[in-house]
């Protein structure tokens, strides 16, 4: 019993044991919404800001302060890791990450940068504002609250990195898997090794969960996902499996991937806004636990409206072993933060 008191609730749930309180956090709940983050963030590149271990600890840390959620969320970018292997990268405001040089054959895939450069010291910055986050959780509430690790899966990297920047339909990327396999497949293995080491280097300074996002796998068929992605993305998991930590995948639009999503070695699954988490959950075959799925949307909504649709949520979220609440995407820049304070302490009461 004392044990069990002194293992965080999101952890438990993570590992499919339902505690007393549903845990909740969300999605770039660090930043973006939050006026202490736009004061911190004044002069500071969004880049500069994740590689600056100090600056990256307190972003993390504020939200948790502020709306007293169940975790952090470790303040990072998904272009990081690859700014970090040596690629030209830089985030455009309101365009986000463009690429000097998009990978778009096999000449461009075989001159990327060994991710062997990520077992160095360059990884340092990310290491110390780990360890700096973990710290600073200990000093918050009752000291419980966990540090999620961030990183973007390996589709999403390479989309990125075929198209050059932000894309709606990924129509490079899809068509660089189907005319040149090989050249595809290498470029996945190197994005996942890319994002594996990153993950490993959070958990290792002290991370207890680690959260893959495939932001961009909804455009893919199931067979494509199951083909051309699934392969990578256990492989970017595997830098993690012998570390005992709960792992988290997330899609966007990914209703139709989730049990291929599970199947890499994710221990939970993250669910958008578009699919119930009853649905989601027999999809899953009943036994995964999920994490979701409030839609950003009503974030603006009238309160009567956002906390049926919460109360909703959580309700359909029993179909599984265990349920964190989340967002089914990220928080929006203006959302207003009393909002989310107010969802938590709705939860925290039931």
């Amino acid at each position: 019993m004392i044990a069990a008191l002194t293992v965080p609730r999101l952890i438990q749930a993570y590992r499919g044991v339902r505690p007393p309180v549903t845990p909740v956090w969300f999605m770039r709940q660090a930043g973006r919404s939050l006026p202490e983050y736009r004061e911190l963030r004044l002069g500071n590149s969004m880049l500069d800001a994740c590689l600056d271990p100090a600056l990256a600890a307190e972003i993390t840390l504020q939200p948790v302060r502020r709306h007293g959620v169940d975790a952090a969320i470790f303040f990072s970018d998904i272009v990081v890791p690859l700014l970090l292997a040596g690629v030209d990268v830089q985030i455009v405001a309101g365009r986000g990450p463009v690429f000097a040089k998009p990978v778009r054959d096999a000449a461009a895939v075989a001159a990327l940068p060994s991710p062997a450069v990520l077992a160095g010291t360059v990884l340092d910055p990310i290491r110390e504002g780990v360890r700096r986050t973990v710290e600073g959780l200990r000093g918050i509430g009752d000291g419980l609250a966990p540090l999620i690790g961030f990183a973007g899966a390996p589709f999403t990297l390479a989309a990125y990195l075929v198209e050059g920047g932000p894309s709606k339909e990924h129509l490079a990327a899809r068509a660089l898997m189907h005319a040149d396999p090989e050249a595809w497949s290498a470029l996945m293995e190197w994005c996942a090794d890319v994002t594996g080491a990153f993950l490993r280097a959070q958990v290792l300074d002290g991370a207890s969960a680690v959260q893959l996002f495939d932001s961009w796998a909804g455009s893919l068929s199931l067979a494509d996902y199951t083909r051309f992605v699934a392969p990578a993305s256990a492989r970017a998991l595997a830098h993690v499996a012998d570390l005992d930590v709960p792992k988290v995948h997330f899609g966007v639009g990914t209703g139709e991937l989730l049990a291929a999503m599970r199947d890499v070695g994710a221990d939970v699954v993250g669910v958008d806004w578009r699919i119930p988490l009853d649905e989601a959950s027999r999809r899953l075959g009943g036994a995964t636990p999920v994490q979701g799925n409030i839609d950003p949307a009503l974030l603006a909504a009238p309160w009567p409206v956002l906390e049926a649709h919460v109360l909703d949520v959580i309700q359909r979220g029993k179909a599984a072993p265990a349920h964190v609440l989340n967002l089914g995407h990220g928080v929006p820049p203006e959302t207003d933060p009393a909002v989310l304070t107010r969802i938590v302490e709705l939860v925290h009461a039931l």
